[in-house]
């Protein structure tokens, strides 16, 4: 068989082709082995950070699982807690309650307390009254204060001197100045020296000289005088009652009646509603006057008052007296006047008091 011619130039280009085939394939396996290590990195980075990621979602639901039981133990602890609160807020108001009660408790103890000590008080100041009453009783005997009496004068009979709040209300009108009206006329328009020294107002003054030196140790006084009105002998004892222990007080007002000049009419009711005002009210009165009055509450207009009208004028007055207290009345009488002495007896028994004229020379 004849053999075949081979061509120079096929082979060298089947060369080529190969070599270049080989050369791309090289290539190809060389970028592709590159392009694997580069993917596998990438792979390798990504299940890094899918796996670092799935650690933290599974660390976020362990931390999440956590904070829902801790949120539940708290929901549980606040249960216990407003529990506990509403407890202890019905305990403290159970407390204050109770604490308002013991403070009330203490209060009204306390101001029982008080009381006590201010009656203790109260007591050992009428205890030392009463001894230094006694001793002065001791010193000057009878009387709670000199009077310088004309031997047997110095009594007085039938007059009830008890009582613990004594008043004595004094008859400061004109018609004190004498037992007759042309008397009285006359003398009211004479000067204020030559008034005090009228008889009847000297003996009006002594007998209430007398009463302050011879009424109880124990009592109170007090003194009013009165003629259209009425007022405390002593201004500043007004509202108030004087001790008989208070000598120089006493001596004072006896001093003041002697100076006070008599004048205007005579409004027994308003004498009485006076007596009436008083707090506390007296339980015994004495009552020095010459006469049933001349005046009613207001200052009349008419000069002369009729004896109808001085009789209605008492009795009204006697109306406006405090009940239950004993009036005494000492009566230096007044001529022209005859119901005077009967109708004073009479207030003197209806008050259960008692009624005396005495004699010009007494006491």
């Amino acid at each position: 068989m004849k053999r075949r011619k081979t061509s120079v130039f096929s082979v060298a280009f089947i060369d080529c082709i190969c070599c270049g085939l080989g050369a791309m394939i090289l290539l190809f396996v060389v970028v592709n082995s590159q392009n694997s290590l580069q993917r596998q990195r990438i792979t390798a980075e990504l299940r890094s950070e899918t796996d670092r990621w799935e650690e933290e979602l599974a660390e976020g639901r362990r931390n999440l699982v956590a904070a829902k039981n801790a949120l539940d133990e708290t929901a549980r602890e606040m249960v216990r807690t407003e529990g506990l609160s509403r407890k202890l807020l019905q305990t403290l108001t159970e407390k204050r309650k109770e604490l308002a009660d013991r403070d009330q408790l203490t209060l009204a103890r306390r101001e029982h307390l008080d009381k006590l000590k201010s009656d203790l008080r109260s007591l050992e100041e009428e205890v030392k009254r009463l001894q230094a009453g006694a001793k002065r009783e001791e010193e000057l005997g009878r009387n709670l204060r000199p009077f310088p009496g004309q031997g047997d004068r110095q009594y007085l009979t039938g007059l009830k001197m008890g009582g613990q709040r004594i008043l004595i209300l004094v008859d400061a009108s004109a018609s004190m100045l004498d037992e007759t009206v042309v008397g009285v006329i006359r003398r009211r328009n004479m000067a204020t020296a030559e008034k005090l020294t009228a008889p009847k107002w000297r003996q009006a003054v002594a007998t209430v000289d007398w009463l302050t030196a011879n009424l109880p140790a124990a009592s109170l006084i007090q003194i009013y005088v009165f003629n259209e009105t009425a007022r405390p002998l002593l201004e500043e004892t007004a509202g108030a009652w004087i001790e008989t222990q208070a000598i120089d007080r006493l001596n004072r007002a006896v001093e003041t009646l002697r100076r006070l000049s008599p004048e205007k009419g005579t409004s027994l009711i308003n004498a009485f509603e006076a007596v009436a005002r008083i707090s506390p009210a007296p339980d015994n009165l004495f009552l020095i006057t010459d006469g049933l009055p001349t005046l009613g509450r207001d200052k009349s207009a008419s000069a002369r008052v009729s004896a109808d009208k001085r009789l209605a004028l008492f009795r009204e007055a006697v109306k406006r007296l405090p009940a239950g207290l004993p009036v005494n009345t000492i009566l230096l009488p007044m001529e022209g006047d005859p119901m005077a002495a009967s109708e004073f007896w009479r207030l003197a028994v209806d008050t259960r008091g008692s009624f005396i004229c005495p004699a010009r020379d007494w006491p």
